[in-house]
């Protein structure tokens, strides 16, 4: 039976050295890493002038559709009379640079940064310090060690969530799963710090069942800017490789999951093969009630709007962070970044209803709009 390829076995201690950004057992930041910060950064003190600049709009149906509406409604609520200025880098780093620029030039003095690239956002965290703008990374890590704050979901439990739910599975031999299945992994974005988060905590979770023959491991790759017809396009390939003999898609979001889910539509092997997901999109929650697809993670959008408008009213106040702040996040060369991670949940037909719909994220009205009376035992 065959090991993870090189780069996989290879990737891994790295992690722990270059990207660790596990929550530092909900242990809040030192007072000084926090003092620093609020120092350093004094634009911030009165701010009422906001940038919120989020990486793409077309591979996730997220930031546009949650994450834009939610910053803005929880950062005016925390900052009555803010000015928000919004941009969205349609997945071009470059573009996000220059839109940095633009917020700057106009006055933004807090700076709320989704990045497309976690390593060359550094640029726009160098340029906000030399006028002595804080920037918040939000959702993805910035690689930079003046970073002011973090704010995110604890990324690696979410790749620990979607690898222990194949894991479970196929110890029960749900999904018609047995010993050496063939496991195929479809991660996101190389350049999106979450994404390498998401690899190593499912990795940590299948490796074992790699190494004892429980799992095939017969395809591991990246997919740049989380594009979702690149997805489609490795799993057709992968599909025709192996003669159709795939027994679990390990996908790391929805979006891609959707187009791997068409991908064996087209050889009559949707619901039949596991495939896993993540960010609870309508599509989703759509594919799992239909059978399409296994799981999903739930981040409620809300934890990390809130959150960041918190930080945002405390640096224009003067305030202390203290009770914000849970943790820290290490960037490149070792700096521990403030930090504030929800927790992910686990979302399958079992709990839809319990999660999604209860929270209010998607309704059952959209959620069953197309749907067969019936689908997933939640539609009537």
């Amino acid at each position: 039976m065959p090991k993870l390829n090189p780069f996989f076995r290879r990737w891994l201690p790295v992690v722990g050295v270059v990207l660790l950004a596990a929550c530092s057992n909900g242990t809040p930041a030192d007072d000084t890493s926090e003092t620093a910060a609020e120092s350093e950064f004094a634009a911030a003190k009165d701010c009422m002038n906001v940038g919120i600049l989020l990486p793409e709009s077309d591979s996730s149906a997220r930031y546009e559709a949650y994450d834009r509406p939610l910053l803005e409604q929880e950062i005016k609520v925390a900052l009555p009379g803010v000015t928000i200025q919004y941009a969205n880098a349609n997945n071009n780093a470059a573009t996000q640079q220059n839109q940095a620029d633009a917020a700057l030039t106009k006055g933004a003095c807090i700076l709320v940064v989704d990045p497309n690239d976690s390593e060359q956002a550094a640029v726009i965290v160098q340029q906000a310090k030399q006028s002595g703008v804080p920037v918040i990374a939000y959702d993805r890590l910035i690689q930079d060690p003046d970073l002011a704050y973090y704010v995110s979901f604890d990324n690696k439990r979410v790749g620990e969530l979607q690898g222990q739910y194949i894991v479970d599975q196929l110890n029960a031999g749900n999904f018609g799963l047995q010993e050496g299945a063939n496991l195929v992994m479809i991660n996101g974005s190389q350049t999106d710090n979450n994404a390498l988060l998401f690899r190593e905590g499912a990795v940590e979770k299948l490796q074992p069942l790699v190494d004892s023959g429980d799992l095939n491991l017969v395809f591991d790759q990246y997919t740049p800017n989380w594009d979702n017809a690149r997805a489609q396009s490795l799993m057709e390939g992968v599909l025709t490789k192996e003669e159709n003999n795939v027994q679990i898609a390990y996908v790391a979001n929805d979006g891609m999951a959707n187009t791997v889910i068409a991908a064996l539509r087209t050889q009559d092997l949707n619901g039949k093969v596991l495939v896993t997901g993540q960010d609870a999109t309508l599509t989703g929650i759509q594919n799992i009630l239909t059978g399409d697809q296994a799981m999903t993670i739930y981040k409620p959008i809300i934890e990390e709007a809130r959150a960041t408008a918190r930080l945002v009213a405390a640096l224009s106040k003067g305030e202390d962070t203290d009770s914000i702040v849970n943790g820290t996040n290490e960037v490149i060369g070792g700096a521990q970044i403030p930090s504030v991670l929800a927790t992910p949940v686990v979302v399958d037909r079992t709990n839809v209803e319990q999660t999604v719909i209860a929270d209010g994220f998607l309704s059952k009205e959209e959620i069953c709009s197309g749907l067969p009376s019936g689908a997933g035992g939640v539609c009537p």
